[in-house]
């Protein structure tokens, strides 16, 4: 049964990000009291906050902090009905170079939030996991059973995440639910990922400098990736069940590639690039999701195909060229 929205209390962390941002906005619009947990920075920014309708931003409670610092999310959760916890450092890269701060963040963060959210007794955490705990398919398509293999130092951290997510279900009785998205992809989404690459360079070079061409991932339209998250919120009787959000097919980088040059009219020399490579142990080659329990508990299905989702990214990209950065490596 879905809920009414309306004057529920919300808080989302990570509320700065790019799937928490259509998150935000999708439930102030169904009418939600919205608190969003964003990062501080001196220049007071929110993140892609920034990018939601001004109308909707005005009803956003903003409270900056640090999820390493469980007095801040305490005080941020405190009233809260119900958490989305989206909150993490995210970029593979990165947490090779830094991975004590990607632990830091994504297992001490979540556990600050699991024990608020204990001691508030919040009516439902809807925790954040990603398809790369996965690690590398040993079948497909993946379904929620798979081992969780740790192939770089974010996907350990998000492993441990996860795991204490199912503690605290275990041990406490916590009403957490855990969505596993593969592969969002949208408008707002940032450099790093590598849909926007590819975009980006395809509208202003004459060559596309990528990483590995052969892996095939399972892209999740962001729109259909945010009404799974709320499933998590909605549905009766869940608590404790992790749930794979992807459409169940692959596509390789270099096909991607390829439909991005139809749907943008160019034909562009493709390289790869050693920088862009990950180490061969830890390059996951393919992730698909095997999506039924979603589809048969959550009553959710993707409903945005990766055409569609394409020519919409490739529109946000062209509009915002300025937030990009086609000439360098994000990581």
């Amino acid at each position: 049964m879905a809920i009414d929205w309306s004057e529920k209390r919300v808080l989302v962390t990570g509320a700065g990000g790019f799937i928490a941002s259509h998150l935000v906005e999708m439930l102030v619009r169904r009418g939600a009291k919205l608190r969003a947990f964003v990062r501080y920075n001196s220049r007071g920014d929110p993140g892609l906050l920034n990018r939601i309708p001004e109308e909707i931003f005005r009803q956003v409670e903003i409270i900056a902090g640090d999820l390493r610092d469980m007095a801040a999310v305490r005080e941020a959760m405190t009233g809260s009905e119900y958490v989305f916890h989206l909150g993490a450092l995210i970029a593979i890269p990165y947490s090779y170079l830094h991975p004590v701060e990607v632990v830091e963040t994504n297992v001490i963060g979540t556990l600050n939030v699991l024990m608020a959210a204990r001691d508030l007794r919040v009516q439902r955490v809807i925790h954040t996991s990603t398809s790369e705990v996965y690690g590398t398919a040993l079948r497909v398509p993946i379904d929620e059973e798979h081992p969780l293999q740790g192939q770089s130092p974010y996907s350990a951290s998000k492993i441990g995440a996860d795991k204490l997510a199912e503690s605290f279900y275990r041990s406490y009785g916590l009403p957490v639910v855990t969505i596993r998205p593969f592969n969002t992809y949208g408008p707002r989404q940032s450099g790093r990922a590598v849909i926007p690459t590819i975009i980006a360079q395809a509208l202003t070079k004459e060559t596309i400098r990528l990483g590995n061409l052969e892996t095939r991932r399972d892209f999740t339209y962001v729109t259909d990736t945010v009404r799974g998250f709320l499933c998590g919120a909605e549905v009766e009787g869940i608590e404790g069940q992790t749930f794979n959000l992807g459409t169940g097919s692959e596509v390789t980088v270099g096909e991607l590639v390829e439909l991005v040059m139809r749907l943008t009219g160019k034909k562009l020399q493709v390289e790869q690039d050693p920088a862009r490579l990950r180490p061969e142990k830890s390059e996951v080659m393919r992730l698909l999701s095997d999506n039924r329990r979603a589809r048969s508990v959550l009553g959710w299905q993707p409903e945005v195909d990766i055409e569609a989702g394409l020519r919409e990214t490739i529109a946000w990209v062209e509009k915002n060229l300025a937030d990009y950065r086609p000439n360098i490596y994000q990581r």
